[in-house]
């Protein structure tokens, strides 16, 4: 019996060659856009799950917040003293292990000089925390001594080829030797952190590299990755309990007028595989993904996948007329209605499950493209795991019978008396379905188009909104102390190449995020009175206002001329506002305390974009601290370029680097291609919308064209009634679409409404957005109509222009 089903199904396929192959094609597309979206959904949900023991890791985390609650500064970072004292007051954590992230780090091998990527200092319980393979050495005795390190495989082969790396000595930072104790395989590319070469913890003990009494008492210093391991079915909300008792019995509470400091500074728990998605601190050691994200295109499969069902729905109940015959005579002779509904559920699982398995093909095929863009390295081996692929054996008798099931019963319903004298029509409840089913997917194409054009003036409103500095031909360099001394000899040095334009110093650079915060003071009567709002300290010298275009508002630049300046202040309009002076000129020779330097405030700058725009820009204080031989506030170093001889200009800047700085290797990125960078995440998720909102118009297009043939096939003899009796052909199309209209204009205020509501969330996300524009919603549907009318129109017109004669013989 079974048998027969699937040799009919077989025929049918075979006999209605249009139709099937629309259902096919249709169904192949959403199915392979299904795929590679679920590739990507299981690759950011892999994320830290390699760990053996990764339920029950936890990162722990700090927050700062003032005296009301208002939280300024949320870490995944905490100060090392908290590591310190967790192993003796907390019995309840069986491992820990920090890691602190040096950034890059040049590096030399014989007569190789390499800017180190993804250095971090790493003590010797890391691999009892994180499930690493070790190469070579003892996992646990490797990063044990001081100034040894480990590498992973790539990086040894960097240095070393074909060389056993083992008990090589690299040279740091021109500072101090290295020991290579050990190699290990690479972090896998779903990890949240890809450290490259681990520095033992223990190296940072020494006085001249960060001080064993540093890391005992400084509590300021928020740069430690801090992870734990609790018990089995732990529950660490008993731990969080606990974490303000602990900060109150260890933090000085001086730091804090003598209130509890853990009324102004919080730690707390996160959960390791859950940082990738759902963690969004102010520091991160990587770039995160977002649960929303994986939201959205959970959506987007989800309606490329209904409409390709939609069209087999459409299709199937439409070509009902031209199967009525045959369902009649098999009710005649017996079949029942289980019997039929069986044999049309088997055709659509036929057509599924060869659409999947084509499908499979063309993801090996499109795999590549998805990983160009999303900057991911996919793979079908995600896929090969017996949790996916029972869900995806299952999917074509999920999709068959979703996609079939109303046909089924829709045919299985036919009367036999009437199919087989020639009565029965494919109209009344049918055709009202049908238009609902075009609704539905003419208000999801709707939806992704409207999305897609939000998302893109979004993207063009970053690029182009004006920052309130100037982004362009500026490179930016790391600071080095080792130049403190020589400062001013290798600025003019650069200085004398006309086509430099300024130089200079700063701890942070814009682009970056506004991290550092110290306690501000300000002149009430005739004592200073601590500032309630939290604001953000950034160290720059004389030259920062000039280099980057900043507008000086009121007072004046720091200047050369003023040795005091190095005690004296700059606030931004921000700050002007949250301590409660009237106006920038009020400010100006006013009474200013900031991280215990009293001084007065010399000048206001216009407020402008130093962080990303889903930031709010926050108050900011610039501070211009002396300078000793081996200690500075600096960072970085920022060069602006007249842009007139460029390759010149860089070619000037390298050489005076390499005369003053020949043990650090010569490396520069252009700040705007840093600005770029900030919405890379939002770029690629743009391209990939106007892909699949294509791609889902495309399919609704496809049934749309199978659908509007069917039709008007069905009204042949009309049409030939109608042109016999004077009907132009532009009567005719207008009275085939006009039916079609009525169903995307209706389907418009629905996606409308849905687009609206979920574009109005989206954008909550930045600080700085557009707005959302009545006429989105007018082009969106104006386009989905042309698509649409485009689609009816080339089979409209091919009936309007048929001869009348052959059209009234057709029956």
């Amino acid at each position: 019996m079974i048998k027969n089903y699937f040799k009919i199904a077989w025929r049918n396929l075979v006999k209605y060659k249009f139709i099937s192959f629309i259902n096919l094609f249709g169904l192949t597309v959403g199915l392979t856009c299904c795929l590679l979206i679920t590739t990507y959904i299981l690759n950011e949900l892999s994320y830290d799950r390699y760990n053996k023991n990764a339920e029950n890791i936890y990162r722990v985390t700090r927050s700062f917040n003032n005296k009301d609650g208002v939280v300024s500064l949320n870490l995944s970072t905490i100060s090392p003293p908290f590591g310190y004292y967790f192993p003796t007051d907390f019995p309840e954590i069986q491992k820990m292990t920090r890691l602190l992230n040096n950034g890059t780090t040049p590096l030399k091998y014989k007569e190789k000089l390499i800017n180190e990527p993804d250095v971090y200092f790493a003590d010797e319980n890391l691999f009892d925390v994180f499930t690493l393979k070790v190469l070579e050495g003892d996992p646990k005795t490797a990063l044990k001594e001081p100034f040894s390190v480990m590498m992973s495989e790539d990086v040894a082969k960097k240095y070393f080829g074909n060389e056993d790396p083992m008990n090589k000595v690299l040279r740091a930072n021109n500072q101090f030797d290295v020991k290579v104790t050990g190699v290990y395989r690479a972090f896998p590319t779903n990890s949240h952190m890809h450290p490259g070469i681990l520095v033992s913890f223990n190296t940072l003990k020494d006085s001249a590299v960060y001080g064993a009494e540093n890391l005992r008492t400084n509590w300021g210093n928020n740069s430690f990755f801090t992870f734990i391991v609790l018990p089995q079915h732990y529950d660490p909300k008993k731990l969080v309990a606990q974490f303000p008792a602990f900060v109150d019995r260890h933090m000085d509470h001086k730091d804090y007028n003598g209130d509890l400091p853990s009324k102004y500074t919080k730690i707390g728990l996160q959960k390791l595989t859950d940082i990738h998605l759902y963690s969004h601190t102010d520091y991160e050691a990587e770039p995160n993904g977002d649960i929303n994200r994986v939201y959205i295109f959970s959506a987007i499969a989800l309606f490329i996948l209904l409409i390709a069902c939609i069209n087999y729905m459409n299709l199937s109940s439409a070509r009902s007329a031209l199967r009525a015959k045959e369902i009649g005579i098999r009710k005649v002779i017996g079949a029942r209605t289980k019997e039929l509904i069986f044999q049309f559920l088997s055709e659509s699982v036929l057509i599924t499950w060869a659409s999947i398995l084509i499908a499979f093909a063309l993801l090996y095929f499109t795999l590549p493209w998805l990983n160009k863009i999303s900057e991911q390295q996919l793979s079908v081996s995600i896929l090969m795991k017996w949790q996916v692929l029972i869900p995806l054996f299952l999917t074509p008798f999920i999709v068959g019978i979703i996609s079939g099931l109303y046909p089924a019963l829709f045919m299985s319903s036919f009367q036999p008396v009437k199919t087989l004298k020639g009565l029965f029509k494919a109209g009344g409840r049918s055709i009202s379905f049908r238009k609902v089913l075009v609704v539905t997917q003419f208000a999801i194409s709707i939806v992704l188009i409207i999305t897609t054009i939000i998302v893109f003036q979004q993207l063009h409103y970053m690029q182009e909104t004006s920052l309130g500095y100037d982004k362009e031909h500026i490179i930016t360099l790391p600071y080095y102390n080792s130049i403190n001394n020589q400062y001013e000899t290798f600025r003019n040095d650069l200085m004398q190449n006309p086509d430099i334009k300024d130089v200079t110093r700063s701890s942070r650079t814009p682009t970056g995020r506004l991290l550092d915060a110290m306690g501000a003071s300000t002149m009430v009567g005739d004592s200073m009175t601590p500032v309630t709002a939290n604001i953000k300290y950034v160290a720059a010298d004389y030259d920062f206002i000039p280099t980057y275009r900043i507008h000086v508002i009121a007072g004046r630049n720091f200047s050369r001329a003023y040795g005091t300046d190095t005690s004296n202040f700059i606030l931004n309009e921000a700050a002007i506002k949250a301590i409660g002076w009237k106006s920038p000129q009020e400010a100006v020779g006013k009474d200013f305390k900031y991280a215990g330097i009293t001084g007065h405030v010399i000048g206001v700058i216009g407020d402008f974009h130093f962080e990303s725009l889903r930031q709010a820009i926050v108050p900011i204080v610039l501070i211009n601290p002396p300078t000793t031989p081996t200690q500075s506030f600096f960072n970085a170093l920022s060069i602006k370029v007249s842009g007139h001889n460029m390759p010149a200009a860089l070619a000037s800047v390298q050489k005076t680097w390499q005369k003053y700085l020949p043990e650090i290797p010569y490396q520069y990125t252009f700040l705007d291609e840093r600005y770029s960078k900030l919405y890379e995440a939002e770029q690629r998720q743009g391209t990939i919308f106007t892909i699949f909102a294509c791609i889902a118009i495309f399919i609704a297009c496809l049934g749309l064209f199978g659908l509007s043939a069917f039709e008007i096939t069905q009204r042949i003899k009309e049409i030939g009634v109608r042109k016999v009796l004077g009907a132009n052909v532009s009567s005719i199309i207008t009275l085939l679409a006009k039916e079609f209209i009525k169903l995307i204009l209706i389907a418009a205020v629905l996606g409308c409404a849905i687009a609206w509501y979920a574009m109005r969330h989206w954008l909550q996300d930045f600080a700085y957005r557009v707005s959302i524009h009545w006429w989105v919603f007018l082009l969106s549907t104006f386009l989905a109509l042309i698509v649409a009318l485009f689609t009816v129109s080339f089979q409209a017109i091919k009936a309007a222009v048929a001869n009348p004669v052959k059209s009234l013989r057709s029956e």
